[in-house]
């Protein structure tokens, strides 16, 4: 059973940046495409970012520019890089892995929270 752990969440002043980690479990990671969602108060889950096994990334027009998703198969995580962050970035981020359109894991989340 594959399980997934965010860490790196907090809080940080608008315009700075945070780094987010998701470590998984199991054997699967790397032939997994790997994502990352984001759930604000009172909002629906939305895709922030996703890079496939082979390293192909698809972005949300939010995080363009300001967001950077990467893998690192040998150690089983991947990563989100946010810069510029501002308060509207203030929500619950969560990890996704998909093998199969049948098959996929949610970690439980790590808060991110944009405030001066």
């Amino acid at each position: 059973q594959v399980q997934l752990v965010e860490s790196g969440g907090g809080l940080v002043q608008p315009g700075g940046s945070l780094r987010l980690s998701c470590a998984a479990s199991g054997s699967v990671f790397s032939i997994s495409t790997m994502g990352w969602y984001r759930q604000a108060p009172g909002k629906q889950r939305e895709l922030v970012a996703t890079i496939s096994s082979g390293g192909s990334t698809n972005y949300a027009d939010s995080a363009k520019g300001r967001f950077t998703i990467s893998r690192d198969n040998a150690k089983n995580t991947m990563y989100l890089q946010m810069n510029s962050l501002k308060p509207e970035d203030t929500a619950v981020y969560y990890c996704n892995l998909k093998t199969s359109p049948f098959y996929t894991v949610w970690g439980k989340g790590t808060l991110v929270t944009v405030s001066s």
